[in-house]
């Protein structure tokens, strides 16, 4: 297995939960040196005992106006105030911030979705919907984890220098009302804006395509900056970056064909809005 293969495949098994264990002891440890109960602690810095309890047992992420306020009822000096960038990074799934590594330090990425709207595309609502639906089920701290880095991930689009940011998407993905007709129309109509950025493509592949460069699922392809390109590709329970020069090679084929099979820029976004207006 390449390098970056073996990095990828270390940062499968997230690690965020013992920085969050050490944030969450740390501020119990200061509150009982305080000499403070939860509920006591709850009403300085305005929030419920429930919610003290839950951050001290590591069941809910604390926000950085919990930090901040507990910080100063609690006399810390900042100390706590100063684990907001931890917390902030532990919010995310390891391989997403390890995803979303790579595609900061990219000066392209072309993405193929075949059954979903590219994450760096997904409204809030859209993204929130796919999670909710996840089985075995997600719970609702979960949920709210994987669309906060799903969102964060789309800084890419607002990146100065701005990279150049390909998509090709299947037609069933703007057709599939994942979270309802009004979810999707607020989703098309999100793509139809980010299509109008100069340096975002966004193209269609009809479902009455008779040819097809990509049976084999959704991935993506990324050129570094270094020169270096890679592809990255998820199937049900695997992830997998690809840096072997001869099977990215393959994928950067399939990607290339697939766009050339798609409809045209200006074509795709004529399409988008067509099926807004069915929708």
């Amino acid at each position: 297995m390449a390098e970056h293969d073996d990095e990828w495949e270390a940062g499968l098994e997230d690690d965020s939960s013992a920085v969050l264990r050490a944030v969450s002891r740390q501020i119990k440890l200061w509150r009982e040196a305080a000499g403070m109960t939860q509920g006591e602690l709850g009403a300085a810095i305005g929030y419920g005992e429930e919610m003290v309890s839950a951050v001290e047992r590591c069941k809910r992420l604390p926000k950085p106006e919990f930090l901040d306020g507990t910080d100063v009822a609690l006399g810390a000096d900042g100390k706590i105030s100063a684990m907001k960038e931890d917390v902030k990074q532990a919010r995310y799934p390891k391989k997403v911030r390890d995803l979303a590594k790579l595609e900061a330090k990219a000066v392209e990425r072309g993405a193929y979705g075949d059954h979903n709207i590219d994450g760096l595309l997904q409204t809030e609502e859209y993204a929130r919907a796919l999670f909710a639906m996840r089985r075995p089920a997600f719970s609702e701290e979960q949920i709210d984890r994987h669309v906060a880095a799903r969102m964060a991930r789309q800084e890419l689009l607002r990146r100065q220098p701005t990279p150049t940011l390909t998509f090709v998407q299947e037609e069933v993905t703007l057709r599939r009302p994942l979270g309802g007709r009004m979810v999707l129309r607020r989703q098309l109509e999100h793509l139809l804006e980010v299509g109008q950025l100069r340096h975002v493509v966004i193209q269609v592949v009809p479902t009455e395509c008779e040819d097809h460069g990509s049976m084999g699922g959704q991935f993506e392809v990324l050129k570094m900056h270094s020169g270096e390109t890679l592809a990255h590709w998820e199937a049900q329970l695997f992830s997998r970056l690809v840096s072997d020069p001869k099977e990215v090679q393959v994928f950067e084929l399939r990607y290339g064909i697939i766009r050339s099979q798609a409809l045209t820029p200006r074509e795709s976004l004529a399409f988008i809005e067509k099926v807004l207006g069915e929708t």
